[in-house]
């Protein structure tokens, strides 16, 4: 076996999400083997000094958009090969392993969903086992406020805050918990932006409702002032939906969401286009391309917004980065878990290490960087894919086309395991009684009934004087109860 396979991570502190142990990793053929102090290693593997390091799972990116073509533009990072599978949701979960589909309430007359519509989605996914991700806008209320912001002479990149208030957010958050719980279909709110959505997933946690969500390194790090710059280019350069929000204390709390398990995961939500490609809403903020790029500064971002900013400890930042992605798409423990018999995908993070993120050291694709100038403590050294080396020491070595899809099996026990106990314990049976025998009158449509004036036992009085307005003194009411007659 060559020792290209065959790596031995020594010295360093193994990070889970439950857990913390000094250990050493050993790797072989792309599984690990063998974790703990003093292993038994075949001869020729290649050695990882990891003295002072942490060995943590490799970070899981639940939403990423490479080669997607979306209102006229094409995200600026392409796969190296790739195919558009379009077929029923069934054929899907049973000959491609997908097993989550997004739905959205807001995009009106493209992808928007009505409530029937939204109600019929989850249950079919509730039906086949899938993942239910949700965009949680109010779609007429954003179409009615582009408009009218429109209207206004607003055109630029502050309209897309200006027309998308966190009200709507919230509203359609609450109604899609609801729509679910209603179907009885766990559900997955992605791209949470505000402190009242937030608020809306908290509460339904606690009285016990199925439901999970992400939020973006943009909204947890960023906010709203970024679209009223003098630049327009840079301006633009931070537009997606929903909106980074114009509360300045909004990432703070959606940190704090992602520390106290409110919030699941934190993810890129990739998708990055070039100042050219947002220059074609350069007159019309509704037509500048959704979305930011992110994917590569996302770990050591969140370390520091995070971990150096005492909202999580290293053990949660790997639960919000990796293992609860892993146990949400049914992928762990084989992925976001360094244990024996789970896949090599394992990065050696240096926690005293920094950086200062720039676009000009910058691999994903766009022309601007959101966290241009951001020091960063905590970063990674070596990342390990399926057993290789993909990344040492500043230097890329994979190989385009090197990745693999990785098939993912429906009902993961994390969403819906609850779920099926939650709906045994509220199913409704019909009471059971004797059947009525009694006589049956049908009820007369009072709406064709002609009312005398022997039908109204109520008082009148002359029309109303003085030019419009009632004289108050003329009234019905009595204190005795007994009805008083107006006066001629």
């Amino acid at each position: 076996i060559s020792a290209m396979v065959r790596i031995l991570i020594k010295g360093g502190k193994v990070v889970n999400d439950d857990c913390t142990q000094e250990a050493d990793v050993y790797i072989e053929n792309g599984i690990i083997q063998q974790v703990g102090k003093e292993l038994m290693i075949p001869g020729g593997a290649k050695v990882i000094d990891a003295s002072g390091k942490l060995v943590l799972p490799g970070g899981i990116d639940t939403s990423v958009h490479l080669e997607e073509s979306f209102m006229n533009a094409i995200t600026a990072d392409d796969y190296y090969s790739g195919t558009k599978v379009r077929a029923e949701m069934e054929k899907l979960v049973r000959e491609k392993g997908v097993n989550s589909f997004q739905m959205f309430m807001a995009y009106k007359d493209m992808f928007m969903l009505r409530d029937s519509e939204l109600f019929q989605a989850l249950q079919h996914c509730k039906d086949i086992g899938a993942i239910a991700r949700v965009h949680a806008e109010n779609g007429e209320l954003v179409a009615e406020g582009a408009k009218e912001t429109l209207d206004l002479g607003i055109s630029g990149p502050e309209g897309i805050e200006i027309s998308r208030p966190e009200e709507m957010e919230a509203e359609a958050t609450h109604r899609a918990i609801t729509i679910a719980n209603r179907a009885h279909c766990p559900i997955y709110l992605v791209n949470v932006s505000s402190m009242s959505a937030g608020d809306e997933l908290a509460t339904a946690k606690m009285q016990g409702k199925v439901v999970h969500g992400e939020t973006t390194i943009a909204h947890a790090v960023l906010n709203g002032m970024q679209y009223y710059h003098q630049d327009w280019a840079y301006a633009a350069a931070h537009v997606t939906v929903p909106p980074l929000r114009l509360d300045p204390s909004t990432p703070n709390f959606l940190m704090s969401l992602l520390g106290n398990d409110t919030l699941n995961v934190l993810t890129s939500d990739h998708r990055p286009f070039t100042i050219k490609q947002r220059a074609m809403g350069k007159d019309d903020f509704t037509k500048i391309p959704h979305g930011l790029p992110g994917i590569q500064d996302r770990m050591s971002v969140i370390w520091e917004k995070g971990v150096i900013g005492g909202k999580m400890d290293e053990n949660r930042f790997v639960a919000v980065t990796s293992s609860n992605a892993a146990k949400i798409y049914n992928l762990y423990p084989r992925k976001g878990r360094i244990i024996p018999g789970a896949d090599a995908d394992i990065v050696v993070w240096d926690p005293e290490g920094s950086k200062t993120i720039s676009v000009e050291n910058q691999v994903q694709g766009g022309d601007i960087n959101l966290y241009e100038g951001l020091r960063c403590h905590g970063v990674p050294l070596v990342t390990i894919s399926r057993g290789r080396l993909v990344y040492e020491n500043g230097i890329f070595t994979c190989a385009e086309g090197s990745g693999k899809f990785c098939p993912l099996r429906t009902f993961p026990d994390y969403l819906y395991k609850k779920m099926v106990q939650r709906e045994k314990c509220q199913a409704v049976k019909a009471v059971e009684r004797e059947p009525y025998t009694g006589d049956v009158v049908a009820v007369v449509n009072s709406s064709k009934r002609d009312f005398g004036a022997s039908d109204l036992d109520t008082p009148t009085r002359p029309c109303t004087r003085h030019g419009g307005v009632r004289d108050l003194h003329e009234s019905s009411f009595s204190l005795s109860g007994e009805k008083r007659t107006t006066r001629d």
